[in-house]
């Protein structure tokens, strides 16, 4: 790869051991040389509430500084967790602050999603309504591999790498195919 490229990954879980969370951490280790994968923390960012935006202009410094990070990527990279069959409160707390005007930092940029989960369908359905959830952002995603980890007890291990050769490859075919999008976009 000739320049560099960077990610912004957010993942949707607010817990420490998550295993979403961790699944970034892996992707960070399996970047392609030349790509970097910073990871965004939304855990500050107050709940949506168009007051705290007197008269509709600015943000509060949280939600500033998360949308200046994704402003910033060449990609996006969400981990999402399932709750109740679809994305969580966090995830859909961010999307929501990023999806704002003005400066929209999601439109045109290429994301692509991965999941992690105990049952067997690995997040499934809430990768199915981050998809439509982005298309109101204009966001354009990444179709293949589409990465569903499921049966996550079984797949990390107890300091939470991600141990599962084939859930590997998938993640660096996903990186490189995000990569590859985004650059023949940008041309």
């Amino acid at each position: 790869m000739s320049a560099m490229f960077k990610f912004v990954a957010v993942s949707g879980s607010l817990r420490k051991g998550s295993f979403n969370s961790a699944i970034l951490r892996t992707a960070q280790k399996l970047a392609p040389e030349g790509v970097t994968i910073e990871i965004a923390e939304i855990g500050d960012l107050p709940l949506y509430n168009e007051d705290l935006r007197p008269g509709g202009t600015g943000f509060p410094a949280p939600v500033q500084a998360f949308r200046e990070k994704l402003a910033t990527a060449d990609a996006v990279l969400f981990a999402i967790p399932e709750y109740n069959f679809t994305i969580s409160s966090p995830m859909k707390n961010a999307i929501d602050w990023a999806s704002r005007p003005p400066n929209l930092p999601l439109a045109g940029k290429v994301y692509a999603m991965l999941s992690v989960s105990g049952g067997l369908l690995g997040g499934s359905r809430g990768q199915m309504h981050m998809r439509q959830i982005m298309v109101s952002c204009d966001g354009m995603t990444v179709n293949k591999p589409q990465v569903f980890i499921g049966g996550a007890k079984d797949k990390f291990d107890a300091d939470l790498n991600f141990t599962d050769k084939a859930g590997q490859d998938l993640i660096r075919e996903l990186l490189a195919n995000t990569v590859a999008l985004a650059r023949q976009l940008q041309k």
